[in-house]
């Protein structure tokens, strides 16, 4: 038998599911002390499933696409962070080199972005008209791994202002493509125009939704639709307003606005029963490695700190369809000195990161 890992302490494997230890056999948990498990390493400690960050980019920087040394660096400053699963939501570059190493996070990928023609980042999405948009949609739901991402909205330069970027029907057939392949849709949306479209058209999750009001927050609970409000990112809006004022002053109130009632906004989603996942937005401009500070900033919002760590533990695990600190998984977890449910800033200071069973020193 190789080395068993024995994790002692507090092993939170459910919300209300507190056990006093599990092990480590071969590189999978297990609630069963291992017969004849003489070679034990012992970590204690407060354990929690893997960190979820359900919106990150590996393979991104702000100008595109990066080699393979950035993307390797990403993953392993995410890691060290505690998050063990990446939805990857969107990205240019092929990081499929990942799933052979066992030392790097688990990435859920969806494909390319699918944006408008000259509506989003340069070198980041396939730019196209609605025509094709079916067309794209079916191509990265084979690319991916069971999911799609649509760029929903946009500054549009004709009016000055934030945009839907697809017409109704597109987003319909596009939608009900994905789903016949098999996966789900998410798309990036800032403001309030698209969002009714878009959910009657089916989709999965939205991405910001901050442009959530109280005529589409109820549409959003009845049809089950998810926000990953990646707040860490919206933080940044008063300095992206302020550096497109002078040519588009519409916009810059828009997203000034947008960001004042940021918090109200989510706090109102999460009363509504719309589900609400972590997701920090890494990759693009923003640092790799803040999963901890979006879990601090949905607390701030207003949401309660045991359902703040469900939506980037067990929570998020389930609606990604991967699994917790289950019997038989893979040992995928985080080990802090204090109780996280207590105070969740403890997510910030991991003491130990065990990856496939492996502690990471």
């Amino acid at each position: 038998m190789s080395v068993v890992l024995h994790v002692a302490g507090r092993v939170l494997a459910g919300p209300e599911d507190v056990r006093d230890e599990l092990w480590v056999v071969d590189g999978r948990i297990t609630y069963e002390r291992p017969s004849g498990a003489r070679d034990v390493r012992t970590v204690t400690g407060w354990a929690l499933p893997g960190l979820v960050d359900a919106h990150c980019h590996v393979g991104l920087d702000a100008h595109g696409a990066v080699d393979a040394a950035t993307s390797e660096k990403q993953a392993l400053t995410d890691r060290d962070a505690g998050t063990l699963l990446i939805r990857d939501a969107g990205s240019p570059a092929d990081t499929r080199w990942i799933d052979d190493r066992d030392d790097l996070p688990k990435i859920i990928r969806a494909g390319r972005h699918i944006a408008r023609t000259r509506r989003y980042i340069r070198n980041y999405a396939h730019e196209i008209e609605p025509a094709d948009l079916v067309a794209y949609v079916a191509q990265e739901a084979r690319r991916g791994d069971g999911w799609v991402k649509l760029v929903g909205d946009w500054l549009d330069r004709s009016t000055g202002d934030l945009g839907a970027c697809w017409p109704r029907a597109e987003v319909e057939a596009a939608i009900a493509e994905a789903h016949r392949l098999g996966a789900r849709v998410t798309a990036h949306c800032f403001a309030e125009e698209s969002l009714r479209d878009l959910v009657e058209a089916g989709i999965d999750c939205v991405e910001h939704a901050t442009g959530l009001t109280e005529d589409t927050i109820p549409l959003f609970a009845e049809r089950g639709v998810a926000i990953v409000p990646t707040l860490v990112n919206i933080a940044t809006f008063p300095r992206l307003a302020a550096g497109g004022e002078a040519k588009f002053p519409r916009w810059a109130d828009h997203m000034r606005r947008l960001h004042e009632r940021r918090y109200d906004t989510v706090r109102a989603a999460y009363d509504a029963g719309v589900p609400v996942f972590v997701g920090t937005d890494a990759g693009g401009s923003l640092a790799h490695g803040l999963v901890a500070a979006e879990v601090a900033e949905l607390v701030r919002a207003g949401i309660p700190p045991l359902r703040a760590l469900s939506a980037t533990t067990w929570g998020a695990r389930a609606w990604l369809g991967r699994p917790a600190l289950d019997e038989g998984a893979p040992a995928d977890l985080v080990v802090y000195d204090e109780d996280p449910r207590a105070d969740v800033r403890v997510l910030a200071a991991p003491r130990r990161v065990v990856l496939n069973g492996r502690v990471i020193d």
